[in-house]
């Protein structure tokens, strides 16, 4: 009989959010969290293919539990995007596992461990949402709202893993949304592998992005933030602009994904824009809203990149100027087109070029985070610091680590003046 689970998450944050809502579902069922790995009777991985390292990582991970599975008996489940994309093969490579779980079926799961002879109900064919993602005591919680993408990249395995893009009805996004409210959530990030696109019919009318967001905006709540991740360019519109500019609630950090600043390889990655549209797009948001920040991603290494196309991103990524950045060199993924593509950019070139864009971004970060350094900001307290329990932690509109003396509610929103930077988190002291 299962009494208790270990849950692991690897990969973005709808897998995150997707794992806070299976762990609801396991304690509403009655199983409890084991103290470890090693004592617990099921252990579930939710898991990531979107990079060879995240796939390392996890089979590493199987090694380890079939270890345990011959000392004792233990139920080992797969989850997630690796699930769906080796599906059942993954048992030919790995019989240690007991059960292989897509990203459609995770509410099987609960089923799964609680039926009295494990057995798997009904393959699911469509994603199913669920009905909540909060994490108990979180202040910042997710809430997803589409999940799949259509738009095929040439370098990404999501819409074969995740499926056709589908938006959550605007009544349960809403009702999700007064959840978090009332359980004193201050900070929500809305989720899509490409948010932006969301798209609902409601009554006849279309709700589009831009639209969402004004109804949550509308809605009698003490939530501080609202973020959203990940949008694409191409459906970064004028009008999601403008509801970013009128509605305050709206974070003024923005996550925009780059990939490459060279218009040839970017049509190359089948991204759907140029150099000069994104650029335009970056000054179109810092017009309307000049006291905004940014976030992105950014691949170097693609298939028939040149010098001087690498050149290029480091010549956009200085004009967008990001406090943050998520920066990794091609690795080719099976099943999608770049694999077979021509001129593919030797290893050793690869990690050089992103060795020295680390080097480039880390000299933006800190001149960036500098100018920023003795000013007075809000601050969303998080959590007492570990290290130090007369200092808090927290995090500004920007995203930015504050820590500061003082005694304060977890959860509160206080005033901060910065004092200085240590590293990638800024000192304070509070106003």
């Amino acid at each position: 009989m299962i009494h208790t689970y270990w849950l692991e998450t690897y990969g973005c944050q709808m897998n995150i959010a997707e794992s806070n809502a299976l762990e609801l579902q396991l304690k509403g069922a009655g199983l409890v969290p084991s103290a470890s790995a090693e004592q617990a009777d099921c252990a579930i991985l939710n898991t990531c293919t979107v990079r060879k390292s995240a796939d390392n990582r996890i089979w590493g991970r199987l090694g380890f539990f079939g270890r345990i599975k011959k000392e004792r008996p233990l139920t080992l489940i797969v989850t997630g995007c690796m699930a769906e994309r080796l599906k059942e093969d993954l048992k030919d490579e790995a019989p240690q596992v007991d059960y292989v779980i897509g990203t459609n079926d995770k509410q099987r799961i609960v089923n799964i461990l609680t039926s009295k002879d494990g057995k798997m109900d009904e393959h699911s064919q469509s994603y199913t949402f669920g009905s909540s993602y909060y994490q108990e005591g979180e202040f910042s919680s997710f809430i997803p709202i589409m999940n799949g993408c259509n738009n095929f990249c040439a370098y990404c395995i999501v819409p074969y893993v995740r499926g056709r893009e589908v938006s959550r009805p605007v009544e349960d996004i809403v009702k999700e949304f007064a959840f978090l409210d009332s359980k004193g959530v201050k900070e929500i990030t809305l989720l899509g592998q490409n948010v932006n696109s969301y798209h609902f019919e409601q009554e006849g009318e279309i709700i589009n992005f831009p639209k969402l967001l004004k109804i949550l905006a509308a809605q009698k709540h003490s939530v501080k933030w609202i973020r959203f991740e990940s949008p694409h360019p191409k459906d970064f519109t004028s009008e999601l602009v403008q509801v970013i500019k009128e509605e305050r609630i709206i974070a003024r950090h923005l996550h925009i994904p780059l990939q490459s600043g060279s218009t040839r390889i970017l049509s190359l990655m089948n991204r759907k824009y140029s150099q000069e549209q994104f650029l335009s797009l970056i000054n179109e948001i810092r017009e309307a809203v000049p006291e905004i920040t940014f976030s992105t991603d950014v691949m170097v290494g693609f298939p028939s990149e040149t010098e001087e196309e690498y050149q290029e991103t480091l010549s956009v990524l200085s004009h967008m100027r990001c406090l943050e950045a998520f920066m990794y060199y091609f690795n080719p993924r099976e099943g999608t087109r770049a694999v077979a593509m021509e001129d593919q950019v030797d290893e050793e070139v690869r990690k050089r070029r992103l060795s020295e864009l680390i080097a480039f971004q880390h000299a933006i970060f800190a001149e960036e985070k500098s100018k920023r350094s003795h000013a007075e900001v809000e601050v969303l307290v998080t959590q007492v610091s570990k290290h130090d329990d007369s200092q808090m932690l927290g995090k500004t509109e920007h995203n930015e680590m504050v820590v500061f003396s003082g005694s304060v509610e977890p959860g509160s929103i206080v005033t901060v003046r910065l004092t200085g930077l240590k590293g990638n988190t800024y000192n304070g002291m509070l106003v």
